[in-house]
């Protein structure tokens, strides 16, 4: 079991959990999470917090490859509003910002916001650790190479599991030197990998358990399935439980998904499955 202080909100993960994606975006890869006006946003949040979301992710800019590189005012201007909207309607939900610029997650927690979700594992803004620290909230810290514009040039490995692996040892380290005490692990699926790269990193995620901190898979309807599958994303949500549920079965703790209720009973009949004593 885990436990995340979340601003004074003690949230343990006994068992795995939701964190559903908000996107306040025109250009996500998934048409189906632009929620870019803040009454979209609001209205999301109330069905994945109804479907059982314990997260909430929001995020003011795209990282898919190739995405345009948005400067951390212009992506505040874009979440504030949705932000506060959603704390407004939902005061009790739990907010995690998604964004790798420092100021981004200061005023995001200031607004409300209980963790820090990082694509660049404090690597795209050097004062992020730091302010993560001082912020006192929760971080996900996510494997990548390069950045969004430039990460698929860098899907090289001589041996990935143990470079992802050796990455975390590093960056756990300046984390707890930066003073962040509570810390969630994402391998960074789709973040310069290949197709093959994503899939030996799923079949091999329960390695990352030996560092003793939960993990994050985010797998919902990306490239690895839908290339794959000879399909889009808009049609990639059985793709998604399928590999959601592999890598429940390999230990994730957190799921970062589009659909919350189809996560949801994922989670339930791999419980079941696992005989942990589910109750409905």
């Amino acid at each position: 079991m885990f436990s995340l202080n979340c601003k004074g909100r003690l949230i343990e993960i006994s068992s795995p959990v939701v964190m559903g994606i908000i996107n306040i975006t025109p250009d996500s890869f998934y048409s189906g999470s632009r929620k870019p006006a803040a009454e979209q946003a609001v209205e999301q949040a109330g069905k994945m917090l109804a479907e059982g979301a314990t997260f909430l992710d929001i995020g003011g800019q795209s990282t898919r490859p190739d995405s345009q590189w948005l400067d951390a005012p212009t992506e505040w201007e874009r979440v504030e509003p949705a932000l506060k909207a959603i704390l407004e309607q939902y005061p009790d939900a739990l907010i995690s910002i998604d964004t790798f610029h420092a100021s981004v997650a200061a005023q995001a927690v200031a607004a409300g916001a209980v963790m820090v979700n990082d694509i660049s594992g404090g690597q795209l803004d050097p004062g992020m650790l730091e302010t993560v620290g001082r912020l006192g909230v929760p971080y996900v810290c996510m494997h990548m190479k390069g950045s969004p514009q430039t990460m698929q040039q860098l899907a090289s490995y001589d041996n990935l599991v143990l470079e992802v692996m050796d990455y975390f040892i590093e960056r756990m380290d300046a984390c707890r030197k930066a003073g962040i005490n509570d810390l969630v692990l994402d391998p960074g699926f789709g973040f310069s990998k290949t197709i093959d790269h994503n899939f030996q990193l799923l079949k091999d995620l329960s390695v990352l358990k030996q560092l003793g901190l939960p993990v994050l898979a985010g797998l919902s309807r990306k490239s690895t399935i839908y290339k794959t599958l000879g399909i889009g994303p808009e049609e990639a949500l059985n793709g998604t439980t399928v590999l959601n549920t592999i890598a429940l079965q390999q230990g994730a703790d957190i799921l970062r998904v589009h659909d919350v209720l189809p996560a949801m009973e994922a989670i339930k009949l791999t419980n079941k499955l696992a005989g942990t004593g589910f109750n409905t």
